[in-house]
């Protein structure tokens, strides 16, 4: 935290290595939370382009409250909102999402990997946004229900509410039962 302090101190005065250290210290969690959330690799790269496009034009007016990657997580949830209610109408496309890399060396458990990965991200795909939202803030990106209700607007128990019904869904998906 202090380092990020420093860091954004350094920004404000100009300092574009600044900016080059923010990025790469947080890039690759925002671009996994980015994807969890919109299953789309190309459009996750987008967002967090235009995450820090934004923060870096407006670094001169920023007073972070909290964390520095707080701050650029909430970014990258609301860029992501807006992408969706801009594209309410479209739905998306589970067949763009890349598929994860196996570290495994046997090609059947590799191929079963795959597989999972795939059902689970396709399951992730039928939640209702603020569900999956709560479900990829707490299990990818490690974030507490309060700070995540915060982010949302809502109380603590709605937030673990959405995680409880969210993980309910998924199982059921999963399980191949009715889709709600």
């Amino acid at each position: 935290m202090l380092e990020d302090e420093r860091l954004v101190w350094r920004l404000k005065r100009g300092d574009k290595e600044a900016l080059r250290r923010i990025y790469e210290k947080y890039k690759n969690r925002l671009l996994t939370l980015a994807v969890s959330l919109v299953h789309d690799p190309g459009a996750a790269e987008d967002v967090l382009h235009d995450v820090f496009v934004s923060f870096a034009g407006g670094v001169g007016q920023l007073q972070l409250r909290g964390s520095l990657h707080k701050y650029l997580t909430a970014s990258v949830v609301n860029r992501v909102r807006d992408r969706y209610r801009r594209n309410k109408h479209r739905s998306v496309e589970l067949e763009c999402v890349a598929e994860p890399a196996s570290n495994s060396s046997v090609p059947e458990q590799s191929a079963m990997l795959n597989e999972e990965s795939h059902r689970l991200t396709a399951a992730l795909g039928e939640l209702p946004l603020l569900q999956r939202e709560v479900i990829v803030l707490r299990l990818n990106a490690g974030m507490k229900f309060t700070d995540i209700a915060e982010m949302q607007g809502v109380s603590l128990s709605t937030a673990q509410g959405r995680y409880r019904y969210g993980l309910d869904k998924l199982r059921m998906v999963l399980r191949g039962g009715p889709k709600r």
